[in-house]
């Protein structure tokens, strides 16, 4: 691997949608011209950590065995002929982690200054995934890069390529829409820019003298929009056809996952950094990465570099395969 080129880290542990990770992490990869992290972890009960009662010989076991798992991953990950056929895919330097505990926690602490970090969504309930400290939330949360949740795409993909990207007035989601633009030049797709927006409810006419209720009407909002748009990325991408800003009245959670429909990547951005918070709060992001129909790139403000402990985990580098 390269010290000089980008860095994608992905999770992985069996499961079907670990695959569809780490294939999307290949492909990613191939397109950016960036190395892999596959990051593996197994269970380490704090009893076997004891100096009186530690087992060495069956953690290394167990280590072991997860190592030629995730190999074994990578190589049939390799060879999957939506990945095997893509151009630069040969040239893709992939290094595995095989790490003892918590998988979150190694996760969020290797996108440290990585450009990526992607897994894969299991949960479909906001209840289910949070007592179960599902990965995807946890990871959504606390990464210190953006994040890309991995769903299957709907069976009702379009023909072109369409990148979906939520936005409004606040800075991550300025960051957003300027990550979904270099997403959509990368992928060769069309980009739509979905605002939300709540209509005012004026249940008796004198409100509107006395307090006009919160909300905005649709063409105030496809407005803000493109003036957005324009201040992010240029007072022509409108008028060009490069983006296209669509007016949906609805809660941005649903309207985004609705949105989303057939589309090769949806782009948000997450203001919370506290898994029980965001979720209390019905965080867009958060709904995002549960919900959506396709794979959820999270976007926020990248943060100071953090001091990195001593690694401890083993790490195995993967070869890289030959495409004929």
């Amino acid at each position: 691997m390269s010290a000089t080129k980008e860095r994608i880290v992905v999770g992985v542990d069996g499961s079907e949608g670990a695959r569809r990770a780490l294939t999307w992490t290949l492909s990613e990869a191939a397109a950016r011209g960036a190395d892999v992290e596959v990051v593996s972890a197994y269970p380490l009960d704090f009893y076997w950590l004891d100096r009186f009662a530690m087992d060495h010989a069956r953690i290394e076991a167990i280590r072991s065995a997860t190592e030629t798992h995730a190999k074994e991953m990578v190589a049939e990950a390799r060879q999957d002929p939506a990945v095997a056929t893509l151009p630069g895919v040969a040239e893709v330097g992939v290094r595995i982690f095989v790490v003892g505990g918590s998988p979150t926690e190694h996760l969020v602490k290797r996108s440290d200054g990585a450009a990526l970090l992607v897994v894969g969504n299991r949960g479909r309930g906001a209840l289910r995934s949070t007592v179960a400290g599902s990965v995807a939330l946890h990871c959504s949360s606390h990464a210190k890069c953006p994040v890309v949740v991995v769903h299957p795409t709907s069976a009702a993909a379009e023909e072109r390529p369409r990148v979906v990207v939520g936005l409004d007035d606040s800075e991550p989601a300025r960051a957003a829409l300027a990550a979904a633009v270099a997403q959509a030049s990368s992928l060769g797709a069309s980009l739509d820019v979905v605002v939300a927006y709540q209509e005012p409810n004026y249940w008796i006419d004198l409100y509107a003298i006395a307090s006009p209720p919160p909300g905005e009407t649709k063409k105030h909002a496809h407005e803000r929009g493109e003036a957005i748009v324009a201040e992010v990325v240029g007072p022509q991408a409108v008028g060009d056809g490069t983006v296209r800003v669509v007016a949906v009245e609805g809660s941005p959670g649903e309207v985004l996952v609705d949105q989303a429909e057939g589309a090769r990547l949806l782009v948000v951005g997450s203001r919370s950094r506290n898994l029980f918070e965001g979720v209390v709060l019905g965080s867009v992001a958060l709904h995002c990465a549960m919900h959506a129909p396709c794979p959820v790139l999270v976007v926020r403000a990248p943060a100071g570099p953090s001091p990195e402990p001593e690694p401890k985990e083993r790490a195995a580098s993967a070869a890289v395969l030959s495409v004929g």
